[in-house]
């Protein structure tokens, strides 16, 4: 049978908003999605209403992310579907269409929708596997302890800036980053921000701080770095897949869902300044700020920096590892893991071997490595990969063991 490759974009439009500023009115946010087939092309246009306090800004501009031609269905194919985390979706959009290449038989859809949709939905028995860039709780697993994280690749999370009249690459430092989201620093011509930047000729404009609106493990990495830097934000905020901005109560905040809504609404607000993974920001041609690291040294976000950051990962039992401001004199500060999340036992054999044998691929087999690195993934530590094959292997359905090809 032959097939062709198809290019297929996903353009994520954030239409414009207009909100009723009444006091007490709290914003809400929608998701619209509507979808257009033609040919030999798919588009997927997404309405991402991007809240902020105390009203709703306006958002007026596309932001396209690349992603690869949809999974092509052979006859009798197995299906599985995946939600969750937006962080690692280019890549795993990516990975399931090179596997159905690979094997027909089997079509893979990941929908994203934040970490915490995806945790919901696994635990929900709704889906197959799960994204999460944030760790399941000790709750979690007392819930449903048939759960299993998979740690999958690693990933920078960047500070991505909208500075009308700078065109070049700003550096931040954790005490200017924290003071930023906290709200302390409120304009861009900030000393502090001068400072650091001296050769930047900064306007005198409010800063906008853009941030998560959705349970999201971005956030869950992003907060846990502000968590180990500053002892204020610790016993703040603190770390988690949302928490309470505190410049949302000072009318400078506003909330993007998934790291595209963010991305757009950076890209649409003069001022704006927010986190999302690496690959949004390439994409998109978003700057993003280099950051001075724990050892004080000034890095660009990359793989070169990521893999720096896991040098000293340390996994659990659980095969979970936390790396943000690791102290390796290369590495980028705000890093995670990413992971999938499976059952230990399923009740569809032939779906659970597939789904198996599509985990290996992905970690173990080098065009899939190399398809993680161009979109800017580091790959795990090769000490850490047998423990993961190990667990892999441990799979069972109706508790019997799960043969992969």
């Amino acid at each position: 049978m032959e097939r062709r490759m198809v290019t297929r974009k996903l353009v994520f439009i954030s239409l414009l908003v207009v909100a009723l500023v009444v006091m007490g009115c709290t914003p809400t946010t929608q998701i619209v999605k509507e979808t257009v087939v033609v040919e030999k092309e798919k588009v997927v246009k997404e309405t991402v209403v991007v809240q902020s306090t105390p009203q709703v800004k306006e958002v007026a501009k596309e932001v396209v992310v690349t992603a690869t031609p949809k999974p092509t269905d052979a006859p009798n194919s197995v299906e599985l579907n995946g939600s969750g985390a937006t962080f690692p979706q280019p890549l795993y959009e990516d990975w399931a269409f090179a596997f159905n290449q690979r094997d027909p038989s089997v079509v893979i859809n990941y929908a994203g929708g934040g970490s915490g949709q995806g945790i919901k939905d696994i635990k929900a028995g709704t889906v197959d596997f799960a994204g999460s860039d944030a760790l399941l709780k000790d709750a979690d697993y007392q819930e449903k302890p048939d759960l299993q994280m998979i740690p999958t690749v690693a990933g920078a999370v960047v500070l991505a800036y909208n500075i009308p009249g700078v065109t070049t690459t700003i550096t931040l430092d954790a005490a200017t980053i924290v003071d930023i989201f906290l709200g302390k620093i409120e304009k861009w011509n900030d000393p502090r921000l001068a400072a650091l930047n001296p050769e930047v000729k900064f306007p005198d404009l409010p800063i906008n701080v853009v941030h998560r609106s959705d349970g999201s493990g971005t956030t869950n990495i992003f907060t846990l770095y502000l968590s180990a830097v500053s002892e204020e934000w610790k016993k703040g905020p603190g770390a988690g897949t949302a928490v309470d901005w505190p410049v949302d109560k000072l009318g400078r905040g506003q909330g993007g869902k998934g790291n595209p809504g963010v991305a757009a609404a950076i890209q649409n607000t003069k001022g704006a300044i927010g986190y999302v993974e690496l690959a949004y920001a390439k994409s998109n041609n978003i700057l993003y700020a280099k950051l001075i690291n724990a050892a004080g040294k000034t890095v660009e976000a990359n793989i070169p920096s990521t893999m720096a950051a896991i040098k000293d990962a340390k996994f659990d039992d659980r095969l979970t590892a936390i790396i943000v401001n690791s102290k390796e004199p290369d590495a980028w500060p705000i890093a995670g893991f990413t992971y999938l999340i499976v059952n230990k036992d399923y009740k569809d054999c032939k779906k659970a071997e597939k789904l198996v044998s599509f985990i290996k691929w992905a970690l173990t087999d080098p065009a899939a490595s190399s398809r993680a690195a161009k979109l800017l993934y580091a790959p795990l530590p090769q000490e850490v990969l047998p423990r993961v094959v190990e667990v892999l292997d441990k799979i069972t359905c109706n508790g019997k063991p799960v043969v992969s090809q």
